[in-house]
């Protein structure tokens, strides 16, 4: 990815006194050939310590790059005007829904309609003020009052109950402009002052976990989710009457509007659209280094990945025993949830490699934390393809995309089980409200669950949990009211078969430094 590289990368976190580099973030005039080259010579020359910049160096950097993304500062601004014409424009009182299910909220309508107008209003001129004084060089503070505005737009049509689709719509889409204005476009604000060169393959590992091959994929994934999750949100919050589902028909319908759904204070479909929202963004931030550079980045991108990715999951696989029946389109964002986790968690590993050779090294863990702290040493990653290859090379940028996942026979017959338990109920005729199918349900989900995480070569240990689970559907169907003695046959021999394949690790193709030790 050097031509990406060389743009985003080196634009975005580590600083080059070219007129190539970082001062080139956010430009949309096309680069000449020569300046791409110059830009590759000069990253060079700083690797190999030819490049020291003082601060006087890298104000002037701070200032030709803040020129040469002006535009992003003044569209700010526009922004700002055109959230305080909003109400106005799209009339939030008109076509107002309620939500559906005849779910009660925690505002009127009219309660509703207001606080979205005065959110959007008061939103729009904190943009507009703030979005002016971003156009004074090197006032980060203002960008991230900018940033938090834009997440709260995302934020405020959740909260409260968006009357009409338009104020959703205005508000969740303008607020995904102007975090990426702020943090993504133009890089994160004024990184230029402290970033410095170094690794971008962790230490002893085969592999960059940060290259863009490998956030393509969650890039890709994440819209999925945050699609899908927009369609449910869609219709808890009352703008459609219909549910598309092709296998569960009204059951989706049930599953969305159960009293389970309705203990959440908002939209759990919209919440769900929400945490996709960052997801997708956040992939999109930071340099191929950003294990290194931005340790924070990849802490709050776990957190949102992994527990609370894992949260979604087991809500969704809870659904036929607290709920009796299954939600198509729910089991749909779930299993795009699903190798997100796997994908995710190299990346925090090699950032916590990091911080404890940081921490060994003397170094304060709270300024490593935030501004990424010394490298422990100096390469580049001449082994991931280049992503403008994927049009052309695609099967090559996919193989990349997975470095870090590896799919042991073993493990992928325990996901092929796991399925055929879940609904092993419904082809035995046994009724989806009994003790048995919830143990199937639940067990064979957790089973696949499990099974997916665990192709996840730093997490391969993961995979002993199916030894519990499996023998709890071999063993306490048994225990329970006899419905099918054909059922509890095939869950018996399933579960055996399951917890038997634990036990072999599997192929480890790639190195994890540090991390290795714990692989078993």
């Amino acid at each position: 990815m050097k031509k990406i590289r060389s743009k985003n990368q080196s634009n975005s976190e580590e600083p080059m006194p070219s007129s190539g580099g970082m001062a080139m973030r956010g430009v949309t005039r096309p680069m000449a050939e020569s300046q791409i080259k110059n830009a590759k010579q000069d990253k060079k020359e700083q690797q190999n310590g030819h490049h020291k910049m003082d601060r006087e160096q890298r104000m002037m950097m701070m200032n030709m790059h803040h020129k040469q993304t002006l535009w992003v500062y003044w569209m700010l601004v526009i922004l700002g005007v055109w959230m305080v014409l909003s109400p106005v424009t799209f009339g939030y009182g008109k076509a107002t829904v309620d939500p559906s299910g005849g779910r009660e909220v925690w505002l009127s309508l009219q309660d509703r309609v207001t606080a979205m107008k005065w959110s959007d209003i008061i939103s729009g001129l904190l943009l507009i003020f703030v979005g002016w004084r971003t156009l004074t060089p090197n006032r980060p503070v203002s960008l991230w009052v900018c940033c938090f505005i834009g997440i709260w737009l995302n934020a405020a049509p959740l909260i409260f109950w968006a009357p009409n689709a338009a104020s959703y719509i205005n508000g969740t889409l303008v607020g995904v402009l102007v975090i990426s204005l702020t943090v993504l476009v133009p890089g994160m604000p004024n990184m230029i002052s402290y970033m410095k060169m170094g690794s971008e393959v962790p230490q002893g590992w085969s592999y960059n976990p940060s290259s863009w091959p490998q956030r393509w994929i969650m890039i890709v994934t994440g819209f999925a989710g945050w699609m899908v999750s927009r369609y449910l949100g869609a219709f808890q919050l009352g703008y459609i009457d219909h549910l598309w589902d092709p296998f569960f028909g009204q059951s989706s319908r049930q599953v969305l509007n159960s009293d389970m759904s309705h203990s959440w204070p908002v939209s759990d479909g919209a919440f769900g659209a929400f945490a996709y929202t960052f997801e997708f963004l956040m992939g999109w931030m930071g340099s191929p280094s950003r294990w290194r550079t931005m340790p924070w980045m990849v802490t709050f991108f776990g957190i949102l990945v992994i527990p609370l990715g894992l949260v979604h999951i087991f809500l969704v696989i809870s659904q036929p025993v607290v709920v009796g029946t299954w939600c198509t389109l729910c089991l749909l964002a779930a299993a795009i949830m699903l190798p997100m986790i796997p994908l995710e968690v190299d990346e925090v590993i090699a950032m916590g490699q990091h911080m404890k050779q940081a921490k060994q090294r003397g170094e304060s863990m709270w300024k490593v934390f935030w501004k990424g702290g010394e490298p422990a040493e100096h390469n580049k990653d001449d082994r991931s393809p280049e992503l403008m290859d994927l049009p052309q090379h695609s099967w090559k940028v996919f193989k990349a995309s997975i470095w870090g996942m590896s799919f042991p026979w073993t493990l992928t017959l325990s996901t092929i089980l796991g399925i055929f338990l879940m609904f092993a109920p419904a082809a035995f005729g046994v009724s989806i409200e009994t003790t048995t199918a919830d143990i199937f349900h639940l067990g064979g989900a957790l089973i696949v669950v499990v099974s997916v995480v665990s192709m996840g070569e730093v997490v391969r240990r993961g995979r002993y949990f199916n030894v519990l689970i499996g023998l709890a559907v071999a063993i306490l169907p048994w225990f329970m009211e006899m419905y099918s003695a054909e059922l509890n046959i095939c869950g018996a021999i399933a579960g055996l078969i399951i917890a038997v394949f634990a036990f072999p690790r599997g192929p480890i193709k790639e190195s994890y430094g540090l991390w290795d030790q714990y692989i078993g």
